[in-house]
């Protein structure tokens, strides 16, 4: 494990590959980790492969004890363009799912100049807060069952002093047709027990829907998302067609890509799908990595 430090953290990350290759940044989501790319990371030698801790999560850690444990997606966002500045690493593939796949789609949006390509599970992976409060087909409802847990209190102390019980939970029903799941989990629950796991997530479930406030200094930057801005570069988007987590399908955000774009369905893949489809996976990001000159 290396480390690496930006304003606000020192960012616990695992290399792999060939230095000199194209960069490859791969984002874990919640509540997964690294552990989550150790397949894909094999299948991209010759690439320089990086794959950070997202904050709350792993060995990363935040500089001061005055930072809000802020979970919001802006602060996910501005967090990856920072670990990119501290590695002075100018232009990089973006990959990601869940958490991760919404700080890749961001800064492939807001950044495009530092972005080669994305691969972006499920889509345009943004939060449109403004329409937060509005319901959706009550099937999909269901199975947000965690968010809403999580806006109380008693959803705070169950995942302080459950994690792993329900950490592994959603893994196996987010994933329903996935074997390994409760096999896998462990090697990742170390990570789920930073000291910060807890406020972050917390903090990112609640303000998504607005029963938080967000941390201040990404204001300008919510106001950014919030407009919906468009993806230009290289993008493949993956869908697992057995994804436990109910919403609509990723085809529905084909206009906020106006590049290149390849939309793959992964058969019989859940919501994990770097772990539970690590070739399809790889395969994209190398798709997108060749698109154009480095």
């Amino acid at each position: 494990m290396a480390f690496t430090t930006t304003p606000l953290l020192d960012i616990a990350y695992e290399e792999t590959g060939t230095p000199d290759g194209v960069p490859v940044v791969l984002l874990h989501g919640f509540p997964y980790d690294v552990r989550c790319y150790d397949e894909v990371a094999a299948r991209l030698t010759g690439a320089r492969v990086l794959v950070p801790y997202l904050r709350g999560f792993g060995g990363t850690r935040f500089r001061s004890a005055d930072t809000p444990r802020s979970g919001q997606q802006a602060a996910l966002a501005q967090d990856l363009l920072d670990f990119l500045d501290a590695l002075a690493i100018d232009r990089a593939v973006v990959a990601g799912y869940d958490w991760g796949g919404r700080a890749a789609c961001i800064a492939a949006a807001l950044w495009p100049s530092r972005i080669r390509g994305l691969v972006s599970v499920d889509g345009y992976n943004v939060q449109h807060l403004a329409s937060a409060a509005e319901p959706t087909r009550p099937e999909w409802e269901r199975t947000y069952w965690y968010q809403y847990y999580f806006h109380s209190e008693r959803g705070r102390r169950g995942l302080e002093r459950n994690r792993d019980e329900l950490c592994e939970l959603l893994w196996r029903t987010w994933s329903p047709t996935w074997a390994g799941a409760a096999s896998t989990f462990p090697a990742s629950a170390p990570s789920l027990h930073n000291p910060d796991f807890v406020d972050v997530v917390i903090h990112s479930y609640r303000h998504r829907f607005g029963l938080a406030a967000g941390d201040p200094r990404y204001d300008e930057l919510e106001e950014l998302i919030a407009t919906g801005p468009s993806i230009a570069v290289p993008s493949v988007v993956l869908e697992g067609d057995a994804d436990g987590i109910g919403g609509p399908g990723a085809a529905e955000d084909r206009e906020y890509f106006t590049g290149p774009y390849e939309h793959r369905v992964l058969p019989g893949v859940g919501h994990n799908a770097p772990q539970e489809a690590p070739a399809q996976f790889a395969d994209a990001v190398l798709a997108v990595a060749g698109t154009q000159e480095a």
